[in-house]
């Protein structure tokens, strides 16, 4: 392992302050960057506060977890427990005392920039622990449960191919007939 690149990513981190982040670079930057650099900055934070402190490259796929459930205090989205009369219901008609969660896509999208950020401040991406296995994991089993809680299944889109659209099957062109209607004698 080279020493030198993995404190070259601790001192990269997020930068001071007072930096103002590139002059002209900064006024046109996209959401996303600027989300992106907020979450960097964010995550950089809590890996400062975390006792004892962590280092970057000494973050693993656990401490991303870790990281992603102290996330949850701050949701919006409710999510019934099991024991919930409205569990399952997509419209519940009353209050409940179920907790407010991080919505699924906002903590996808989260990993997602995270990821990214990684690998922009000097990162390997093999040893990327926001892609770690356990994350991936745990964003499923998020996904499946607010699914079943909510009474919404997120099912991928299966992606049509092109030649489908475009093929039109001829009705005069088929080699066999239908076949004949079964017959009720």
């Amino acid at each position: 392992m080279d020493m030198h690149a993995g404190s070259q990513l601790v001192m990269m981190t997020a930068p001071p302050p007072s930096s103002s982040g590139g002059g002209t670079a900064a006024a046109t930057s996209s959401r996303y960057e600027n989300q992106k650099r907020r979450d960097w900055n964010t995550f950089c934070q809590y890996l400062r506060n975390h006792r004892p402190p962590l280092s970057l490259p000494m973050c693993s796929g656990a401490h991303v977890l870790e990281f992603l459930r102290y996330l949850d205090q701050f949701g919006k989205t409710k999510v019934h427990s099991q024991s919930c009369p409205f569990y399952g219901l997509p419209n519940p008609p009353a209050p409940c005392p179920c907790p407010l969660r991080q919505a699924w896509g906002s903590l996808d999208a989260l990993i997602g920039r995270l990821r990214a950020a990684y690998e922009e401040h000097g990162g390997r991406p093999e040893s990327n622990p926001f892609g770690t296995r356990a994350v991936r994991i745990f964003l499923r089993e998020v996904r499946d449960f607010q699914a079943k809680a909510r009474g919404v299944s997120y099912e991928k889109k299966r992606k049509r191919a092109k030649s489908a659209k475009l093929q039109i099957p001829d009705a005069s062109a088929t080699s066999s007939p239908l076949p004949p209607p079964p017959s009720s004698a």
